[in-house]
C-alpha cells in the first residue's frame, strides 16, 4: 500500500496529459471501438499541433521569418552583441571608474588598455575612490605578499561599499589581471567581496561584465587566449606630464620556469603585429614623449608572424650555450628587426625594453644596441641564481658558465654597458654552497642594480625641492641642483636656460650610493650630440633625462 501511494501521482499526471475525451471514450463506451482508428486520430492531432506550434525563430530575439535559409557570412556575425542584455546596457552613462594598479609595468600597461576600452563606452575616470561608482584593482600574483595586499584592500573597499548612502549608485568592485586568473574561484566565493573578475585576456569584455554587475549579479571572464594582444586598442597613457610611456609588444611566456606562475596567469606567448607597435610609437613621438619602454613577459623573444613576408623556415637564434624547454619556432619578424624599426622613428627618443630572458640575446641584438645612440646601453639580465644545480632545478635553460660567457660577450660588444639582474634566494633544495655561488656571481659580474627576492631592501632616495631628478642611460637615478645651465652651442654662442621636464642634460657625477648618483648639470644636450660630447671615462660625466621634478 505504501508503494502504491508513492506511484499514484505519477499515474495521475500521465492521465491528465492524455486527451480527456479519449479516456472517457475508452472507459464509458459500451460498443466495440477500433483501437487502431483512435491511435491514428491522436497521431493526426499531434502532427497538427506540431505544425501550428512555435518555431525556432520564436525563441530567438530579433530573428526574421524567411522561407529561404539565409547564408551566414562573417559580416552577419557580431560577437559583441548579447541578446540577453538591453542594447544600451554596456554604455557607461558617465559612471566613474577608479583604477588601482599593483605590481609590474605590464600591469601599468594593462590599466591603460582597460581604461581605453571603458572610456569609449562612456565611463569617466576619477582618482578619488570615495567618489567612484566602479573600483578596479589591477593585480599582481607573483608573490604571496602581493596577493595579501589585495585581500586587505578588498576588505577595506567592501566596508566602504556598505557605508555608501542608499541614495547613491552602489559601488562595484572588480579585480583584473594575474590574481583574477590564478584565484578566480576563491575571489568570487570568499567573503563575497567582488562584483567583477576579468583575466588579462578579457579586458574587451569589461563593459559587458560591468553591465551584468550593475544588474546585481557577479560577473567573470578569465579565459586565456592564444591570440589576444590588444593590437587595435590604443592605450590611454596616464604617466605624469606624459614624457615616458610603456608600449606592450608581446604577452605571455612559454619558458615554464619551475618557480614562475606567469605562463598560467598570462598564457602562452603571442606577439603584437609590428605595424601596430610602430603606429603607437609614432603617436607617442608626436605627443612629445621622450622615452619609450618596450614591454613583454619575455620581451626579446618577440616573433611577429602576422604578415606572410615575415614567415620562413629559419629558426630564431639563441644566445650561445642556451636552450629552451620548448621546440624552437621558425620564421617571424624577430626582436632585432622590431628594435631597429622603433629606434629609427625618432632619433631623440630613448628606447628601453623589459623584461628579457638571457637566452634571447643573439649578437645582432647586441650590435644594434651598440650602434644606435637612442637605444639605452642598459640590459636587464635575470640570473636568478649563480649555481648551475639550482638553475637546472629552476628550468632556466642555461648553466652558470653559459651565463658568464654571455655577460663577457655583452661587455665586449657594448663597452660601458649597465647590467641589472634578479636573484631568488632560498629556492627549493638550495644549499649554503649554492647560495655562496650566487654571491660570487654577483661579485664577478658587478651589476649596477640587483633585485633580490623574496625580500627587496630598496630605499627611496631623498632630495630637496631645490633638486632635479632624471635617469641616465643605465636607468640609474641622477640628482642635481636646480639651476640654469648652458644651452647647446649655436653660431652666436651659448646661452643659459633653465632645465625643464623632458630636457636632456649632461651631468658631472660627484658622488654615488647604491641607488642614485649626484652631481651638477653642465649643459643641455641631445641624444645624437651626446655620443660625441660624453667623455670616454664614464664617471666623469653622465647623461640624464629630466622626467619630472619636485619629488
Amino acid at each position: 500500500m505504501r508503494n502504491t501511494n508513492r506511484l499514484r501521482p505519477i499515474f495521475l499526471t500521465f492521465e491528465q496529459w492524455l486527451p480527456r475525451w479519449s479516456l472517457q471514450h475508452r472507459l464509458c463506451c459500451s460498443k466495440p471501438v477500433s483501437v487502431h482508428s483512435n491511435e491514428e486520430s491522436r497521431a493526426d492531432k499531434f502532427k497538427t499541433q506540431i505544425a501550428t506550434g512555435p518555431r525556432f525563430h520564436d525563441f530567438v530575439k530579433g530573428a526574421s521569418i524567411n522561407k529561404q535559409q539565409p547564408v551566414i557570412t562573417d559580416d552577419l556575425i557580431d560577437t559583441d552583441k548579447h541578446a540577453y542584455l538591453p542594447e544600451d546596457s554596456e554604455i557607461g552613462n558617465s559612471r566613474t571608474v577608479c583604477f588601482e594598479t599593483y605590481g609590474c609595468q605590464m600591469n601599468v600597461n594593462d590599466t591603460e588598455i582597460a581604461w581605453s576600452i571603458l572610456q569609449k563606452k562612456g565611463y569617466q575616470r576619477t582618482s578619488d575612490v570615495a567618489e567612484a561608482d566602479v573600483v578596479l584593482l589591477v593585480t599582481c600574483s607573483i608573490r604571496e605578499k602581493a596577493e595579501q595586499t589585495i585581500w586587505n584592500r578588498l576588505r577595506q573597499l567592501t566596508a566602504m561599499k556598505k557605508r555608501r548612502l542608499k541614495t547613491r549608485v552602489p559601488m562595484k568592485i572588480g579585480v583584473l589581471g594575474c590574481m583574477a586568473e590564478r584565484l578566480k574561484s576563491e575571489l568570487l566565493e570568499r567573503e563575497k567581496l567582488l562584483d567583477v573578475l576579468a583575466g588579462p585576456d578579457a579586458y574587451r569584455d569589461l563593459p559587458r561584465l560591468l553591465s551584468v554587475a550593475h544588474g546585481g549579479q557577479q560577473a567573470s571572464n578569465v579565459l586565456l587566449s592564444l591570440e589576444e594582444t590588444y593590437a587595435d586598442v590604443m592605450p590611454v597613457h596616464h604617466s605624469p606630464q606624459g614624457l615616458s610611456a610603456f608600449v606592450s609588444i608581446m604577452r605571455g611566456c612559454d619558458n615554464m620556469c619551475s618557480y614562475c606562475i606567469v605562463p598560467f596567469t598570462r598564457g602562452r606567448e603571442r606577439s603584437r603585429p609590428v605595424s601596430s607597435i610602430l603606429e603607437e610609437v609614432h603617436i607617442l613621438s608626436e605627443q612629445g614623449v621622450k622615452e619609450v619602454t618596450l614591454l613583454g613577459q619575455n620581451v626579446n623573444s618577440y616573433r611577429d608572424t602576422s604578415e606572410e613576408q615575415f614567415c620562413s623556415s629559419e629558426p630564431g637564434q639563441l644566445s650561445r650555450g642556451f636552450r629552451t624547454v620548448y621546440r624552437a619556432r621558425p620564421g617571424g619578424l624577430r626582436f632585432a628587426d622590431l628594435l631597429d624599426r622603433v629606434s629609427l622613428i625618432d632619433p631623440d627618443m630613448r628606447i628601453r625594453f623589459t623584461s628579457p630572458h638571457p637566452k634571447d640575446f643573439p649578437d645582432e641584438v647586441l650590435q644594434l644596441i651598440k650602434e644606435r645612440a637612442n637605444i639605452c646601453k642598459q640590459i636587464h639580465l635575470p640570473a636568478q641564481s649563480g649555481s648551475s644545480t639550482v638553475l637546472q632545478a629552476m628550468r632556466r635553460g642555461y648553466s652558470r658558465e653559459a651565463y658568464l660567457e654571455l655577460v663577457d660577450n655583452i661587455k665586449t660588444i657594448i663597452p660601458g654597458v649597465s647590467l641589472s639582474s634578479d636573484f631568488i634566494s632560498g629556492f627549493c633544495g638550495e644549499t649554503e654552497e649554492d647560495h655562496l655561488q650566487t654571491l660570487s656571481l654577483i661579485r664577478e659580474v658587478r651589476y649596477n642594480v640587483g633585485f633580490l627576492f623574496a625580500y627587496s631592501m630598496r630605499k627611496e632616495s631623498k632630495r630637496s625641492a631645490q633638486d632635479l631628478c632624471g635617469r641616465n642611460d643605465g636607468n640609474v637615478k641622477v640628482i642635481f641642483p636646480r639651476q640654469e645651465v648652458a644651452g647647446q652651442p649655436t653660431d652666436t654662442g651659448t646661452d643659459t636656460s633653465p632645465v625643464n621636464p623632458g630636457d636632456y642634460v649632461l651631468v658631472k657625477i660627484e658622488s654615488a650610493n647604491s641607488q642614485s648618483l649626484r652631481g651638477h648639470a653642465l649643459s643641455h644636450t641631445s641624444l645624437s650630440d651626446s655620443a660625441t660630447r660624453l667623455p670616454d671615462h664614464r664617471h666623469d660625466g653622465q647623461l640624464a633625462s629630466v622626467a619630472r621634478h619636485g619629488i
